[in-house]
């Protein structure tokens, strides 16, 4: 886990109230789990609306996502952070994350600029789980 990437994705995108618990959460093992749950139900709460822009359906091809990614900006390499503890941390191809993220079911960030584009993928409840940009 790369903690000051992780510090700067929350400071980016996260509702200034929760920052600093989040920030705590992901950088603690046995807490870290209670950050990603906050991004089940909550996170329009979590996560700041204004930076938030939602993909529109049908939005269940990481392809397609990957190309709107790409149009943004994103590079090839990119950070996650996931309710998947395969590749949670870690760093990786845009298209192999996405490829893992979209459709998991479980909260993910995928962060392509720091600081200034990213992917997320809600729970997943009823149909499709809702899919956004993060972009600032």
């Amino acid at each position: 886990m790369d903690k000051e990437q992780e510090k700067r994705i929350v400071k980016s995108f996260f509702a200034k109230r929760i920052q600093d618990r989040v920030i705590f959460e992901l950088s603690t093992g046995k807490k870290r789990v209670e950050a990603l749950n906050r991004l089940c139900h909550d996170y329009g709460k979590i996560l700041i609306p204004e930076h938030m822009i939602e993909i529109p359906t049908p939005n269940s091809d990481y392809q397609k996502i990957a190309t709107l990614l790409k149009k943004q900006g994103a590079p090839n390499e990119c950070y996650v952070i996931s309710w998947n503890e395969e590749i949670d941390g870690i760093k990786l191809s845009l298209n192999e994350a996405l490829k893992k993220v979209v459709g998991y079911g479980m909260p993910s960030i995928v962060s392509c600029i720091e600081g200034s584009l990213a992917y997320f993928e809600a729970e997943q409840e009823v149909g499709s789980p809702p899919r956004f940009l993060l972009k600032r």
